[in-house]
């Protein structure tokens, strides 16, 4: 009898961009990826921050390189995308978060936020998936969305409109690109300990509430992001396009 064998999570041989990389969610799944045996790209607005993971990587027996760029610039993206072809594996954890009650938003915070978690996100998703359309590359497409792309939530109607939107256009790109073989996909986590977090964990009444939504009883930590983009960029979720994946602790389980 010939057993089924379970597909490789390895990323031996591809390269991997990551936006976003020099920090909390997007330094994790930097490291993810080239824990997996990817070619890392890290691109962050950061230079030193930057320099210091890539070096950390490097000297951990890993293979990663810095470039420094701002998602927002779409011009500059692509051409940044264009001139580190091919590309195997895109993940934008670039982000932006700007809160406060819906009642009180300006036009200045709603345009940063949408700069980046949206326009941003959608264009360079645009040239990955041409880099990857054009080189042959059957890719995958990576956005880190949010657990608020499903709820909403107290003092985030702008973040959570841009991480629905995220949502929408990953849903679209994934039936528009699975003809190539590329799959799109988001990750949708819960409040993760980051820098770009501590304003909010920094309120014991925030904290009582998060703690009281999530069902395992506790917050998550940058680990817990690592092995869903493993998952997500390697042949074992080959089948997988178009989806979001909760790592919400039970969240949005009511």
């Amino acid at each position: 009898m010939q057993l089924p064998r379970t597909p490789s999570f390895s990323l031996a041989g591809r390269r991997a961009l990551v936006a976003g990389g020099s920090s909390g969610i997007g330094l994790g799944c930097a490291v993810a990826l080239a824990e997996a045996g990817a070619h890392v790209m890290i691109m962050a607005r950061r230079q030193e921050q930057l320099t210091s993971v890539v070096d950390a990587i490097v000297n951990s027996g890993m293979s990663a390189e810095a470039m420094t760029g701002d998602i927002s610039d779409v011009d500059a993206m692509a051409e940044l995308i264009d001139g580190i072809r091919p590309i195997d594996v895109f993940v934008n954890s670039a982000g932006m978060a700007r809160h406060s009650p819906a009642t009180d938003t300006t036009t200045d915070d709603f345009d940063a936020v949408m700069d980046v978690n949206l326009r941003g996100a959608y264009f360079a998703s645009q040239a990955v998936a041409k880099a990857m359309i054009s080189d042959g590359r059957h890719g995958s497409i990576i956005n880190i969305s949010s657990q608020m792309a499903v709820v909403g939530g107290i003092d985030r109607a702008v973040y959570a409109a841009s991480k629905h939107a995220v949502e929408g256009f990953t849903k679209s790109m994934a039936i528009e690109l699975g003809p190539h073989r590329i799959r799109v996909n988001t990750i949708c986590p819960t409040f993760i300990r980051t820098p770009l977090t501590e304003q909010t964990f920094s309120r014991p009444e925030r904290v009582s509430w998060i703690e009281e939504k999530i069902k395992l009883g506790r917050v998550g930590e940058i680990e817990d992001i690592m092995g869903a983009v493993q998952f997500l960029a390697s042949d074992a979720s080959a089948l997988i396009t178009g989806t979001a994946l909760l790592i919400d602790g039970g969240w949005t389980a009511d």
